[in-house]
């Protein structure tokens, strides 16, 4: 799955052009290297994401194409 669609079915990221425009920015990091919005996401990959100040770390643990919104959060694990 690319990263800009897990982030948005996910709901990491509230749109997907959002979270496009976010990703070709060089705000993301997928497995410590910086991540495109077409970079492939798998199963047990990590994400960093730069929202100014704060940092985010997620472990993927499931990459459904959709999902409904209470069952989006057990499309990841946040990790400190």
């Amino acid at each position: 799955m690319r990263l800009d669609k897990f982030l948005k079915v996910s709901r990491i990221i509230k749109r997907r052009t959002v979270a496009k425009e976010f990703t070709d920015n060089g705000r993301a990091l997928v497995n410590d290297r910086v991540a495109k919005s077409s970079t492939d996401v798998n199963l047990g990959d990590t994400i960093e994401l730069h929202f100014g100040e704060r940092t985010m770390k997620v472990r993927v643990l499931s990459t459904k194409e959709t999902t409904k919104k209470n069952e989006s959060a057990d499309l990841y694990e946040e990790i400190n």
